[in-house]
């Protein structure tokens, strides 16, 4: 495995390569680097038994966190996302309920509420209950979901990249009061208090083999053959509610239908 372009080959020094397991699958491993970020976010996170949170935004990184959190004996585990395609692979993976942030009021106001992907009563009070929230949106705004959320010393894991996107964000009266910690967190380095002992191949280690349980390449919904990489960014651009994972298939016949 090597992190580069996307290209059809490359050369690259032996020591940047890793030996992938021939126990992961070719689509698995693609998802590695990502994997690898959701790992960070747990670490950086420090879940703790029996909390209530909360993910905001299930693309693949969300998605891949959320999966990894199932495995920690929580409380309750409750994910947003803009598109139901997403919000029911969050439910299919074992998420208590995802709902849409667009309708957030909703959830906010009512002290018990019914997912409304289920059928079933999820007795979860939202507003301010929270002890870890995750914004993995690439919105800024949704920090201030994030914050109405999250319960008085509660944590927020801040692991969008936002790039050059602004907005204004309320750290007024609530947030001020109930000493939320925001935690910036980022995959190229690893955390102070763990780097004595965690280096980047233990994390890798740890990566793989949560690729090998988690068996992500089931979120693979498109695949494009390079030459046809425009209508891949095409799709996400234009239908993004469609997709999942997309990927480039360096062998794909470009005759043959997307899926």
């Amino acid at each position: 495995f090597g992190f580069q372009p996307h290209v059809t080959h490359f050369i690259s020094d032996k020591s940047s390569l890793m030996l992938a397991p021939a126990s992961i699958s070719a689509d698995a491993c693609s998802f590695l680097p990502n994997m690898e970020t959701a790992v960070n976010f747990i670490q950086d996170a420090a879940p703790i038994l029996g909390e209530r949170i909360l993910v905001l935004g299930q693309g693949v990184v969300g998605l891949l966190v959320a999966s990894l959190l199932k495995e920690f004996p929580l409380e309750t585990l409750v994910t947003t996302d803009n598109y139901a395609l997403r919000r029911k692979a969050s439910l299919d993976l074992g998420a208590e309920a995802s709902f849409d942030p667009n309708h957030l009021e909703k959830y906010l106001s009512a002290p018990l509420v019914e997912s409304v992907e289920s059928n079933e009563k999820h007795q979860i009070a939202y507003a301010h209950n929270f002890d870890l929230a995750f914004e993995l949106t690439g919105s800024p705004s949704a920090l201030d979901d994030a914050i109405a959320m999250t319960a008085f010393n509660g944590r927020i894991v801040i692991g969008s990249w936002y790039g050059k996107k602004k907005a204004p964000i309320d750290l007024g009266g609530a947030f001020h009061r109930s000493r939320i910690q925001l935690i910036s967190s980022q995959v190229s380095t690893i955390a102070p208090a763990l780097s004595g002992r965690w280096d980047k191949a233990r994390r890798f280690d740890v990566s793989w083999d949560a690729l090998k349980r988690i068996q992500p390449q089931k979120w693979i919904t498109h695949r494009f053959p390079i030459e046809e990489a425009d209508k891949a960014y095409q799709l996400l651009d234009e239908n993004p509610q469609e997709t999942i994972q997309v990927i480039f298939d360096y062998k794909h016949d470009s005759k043959q239908e997307h899926s």
